[in-house]
């Protein structure tokens, strides 16, 4: 496999550089302990958890904070974490009450106490930052504490509520350490997760190291682990050919991806379906173009997402026409039933329909640094633009000012991937297309906020998928985005690295803590010197 030949040859050249005058491929009984490395294009926006609500953020905060609850892998029902116990009060689903566990300690030595995880909670709805995740939460009234017992109260019915509590905005943090009214500022946390954040330089490095007084769903932690933020696809190739990595995800370049082999016997290749997905999104402001509906229908109606599955991400994603991806319940593929191929006429017809003069131009944002999402905007600025009904200027933008920007109204539309928070169709309604929704696009409309009010009554969840696909519907014909991919997930790792495919499971946690090397230290094959 040509990634595997590539890191020998590095190490071969290496080896010659430093004048070694022969080698040997032998197997080694020399424990490793050094710790794995695992690459990463994913970017840490904030190490305060009210301050993001992205993957890479909450990929983080899922090792070095705990929330009440979490999910064993493979589980989609999640169970006690920092909690001792937890569950609904009563049949109306409005009241959700905790037991905090008594053996919790904080990575700076402080007990962690119910009054702890109130501040949290509270603290992260009144900061309310603009790309933070509050929005989780609409239908929280108060929290109460009152010795061990943390109690929730909500205005409206939520069988969700759990699962968000397991989520990076659950996570608990000291409240005489983060600031009641900002977010924290520096490079340190103090939390009470299952690893301790050593060091870490933005955008560059995490050191994390097991935290020997964890306490929780875990039965034991793992070993010491270094994650390594690349800028883009290509550059986490480069440093995974070099050796320098042990461990990817999210996310090698499309065409390598494509190339992989899971039974190659030199890498450990773990390909599985995934619900990220990826939209081009809307500002429905009234000062943008898209503000009436028919403009963005005319956009659906000339969009091609063959070119981005062959050409641009080489078969590594599926096409997707829904707002809810495969695999989750209600979903349906509106958006092929209402525009099933691109049709320059009835874009034209659309337009004429809304009064607007073509071509009409608009600005597209998209987070730069990465060469696929470049190729991704290239290809649909190609197909807006070929009919002559649109004239796109495209801007690519760092991931952490992109954020900011998208939300402030900066871009008329932009892509922006979402990576499910929790193994429920909800995880994809109210965050999306919710009232005050974490895309900050200005959409809003009250039979959608109806529809996914309707699917938070039932604990049951089988019965909420009539109210999905008809909310997926009205996406449909609202079109505050359009779905253009689902993608697969793939974690690759050298073979002396065992349980890299626990690693991720489309529940939003990173278990770093799976990640081993066999026997407790070196791998199997090791490259011995002789002078």
């Amino acid at each position: 496999m040509r990634s595997i030949r590539a890191r020998i040859l590095a190490i071969l050249a290496v080896l010659v550089i430093a004048g070694v005058g022969a080698w040997q491929l032998l197997p080694s009984d020399e424990v490793n302990k050094d710790p794995i490395a695992v690459g990463t294009t994913d970017v840490v926006t904030s190490l305060d958890p009210a301050g993001a609500y992205d993957a890479g953020s909450w990929a983080m905060y899922s090792n070095i904070y705990q929330s009440l609850m979490t999910f064993k892998s493979g589980a989609i029902v999640p169970e006690p974490d920092a909690a001792e116990s937890c569950g609904f009060i009563g049949q109306k689903l409005q009241t959700y009450q905790c037991k905090l566990r008594d053996d919790l300690f904080f990575s700076n030595g402080r007990k962690m106490t119910a009054a702890d995880v109130k501040y949290s909670i509270e603290r992260m709805i009144r900061i309310k930052t603009d790309v933070g995740p509050s929005v989780l939460f609409p239908s929280l009234k108060n929290v109460v504490s009152e010795g061990r017992t943390i109690t929730f109260n909500l205005s409206s019915r939520d069988a969700t509520f759990p699962q968000k509590l397991a989520t990076g905005a659950g996570s608990i943090v000291d409240r005489e350490s983060y600031p009641p009214n900002k977010l924290r500022a520096g490079s340190t946390v103090d939390g009470s997760g299952p690893y301790i954040l050593k060091s870490y330089r933005p955008s560059a490095i995490a050191e994390l190291v097991p935290n020997p007084r964890y306490k929780g769903a875990l039965s034991k932690t793992g070993v010491p682990v270094t994650v390594h933020y690349y800028k883009g696809s290509e550059a986490l190739l480069a440093a995974w050919n070099s050796g320098q990595v042990d461990v990817t995800h999210r996310q090698l370049p499309p065409a390598t991806l494509a190339e992989l082999n899971p039974g190659d016997p030199d890498l450990r290749v773990t390909e599985a379906g995934s619900a990220e997905i990826r939209n081009l999104v809307f500002n429905v402001r009234d000062s943008s173009p898209f503000a009436d509906k028919k403009v963005r229908q005319a956009i659906a109606s000339m969009l091609d997402r063959g070119p981005l599955v062959t050409d641009i991400y080489k078969g590594t994603v599926e096409p997707l026409y829904s707002l809810i991806p495969q695999g989750y319940i209600g979903h349906s593929t509106p958006f092929f039933d209402a525009y099933p191929s691109p049709d320059p006429a009835r874009a034209k017809k659309l337009l004429e329909q809304a009064g607007v003069q073509t071509p009409l131009h608009f600005t597209f944002g998209y987070r730069g640094g990465d060469e696929a999402y470049a190729n991704e905007a290239a290809e649909l600025r190609r197909q807006l633009e070929a009919g002559g009904l649109f004239k796109v200027t495209v801007k690519a933008v760092e991931w952490t000012k992109f954020q900011k920007e998208y939300a402030a109204g900066k871009y008329d539309a932009y892509t922006v991937g979402w990576f499910p928070d929790y193994p429920d169709s909800d995880t994809f309604s109210q965050p999306l297309v919710g009232h005050n929704n974490s895309l900050h696009n200005g959409y809003s409309s009250k039979k959608m906020d109806a529809l996914i009010g309707a699917t938070l009554q039932y604990s049951d969840r089988s019965r909420t998928s009539a109210d999905f696909k008809e909310l997926q519907a009205l996406v449909g014909e609202d079109v505050p985005l359009v779905p253009l991919w689902q993608k697969k997930d793939y974690v690759v790792s050298t073979t002396d690295v065992s349980g890299s495919q626990y690693l991720s499971d489309g529940t939003g946690l990173w278990r770093l803590w799976e990640l081993k090397r066999p026997g407790g230290g070196g791998g199997p094959l090791r490259w011995w010197c002789r002078w």
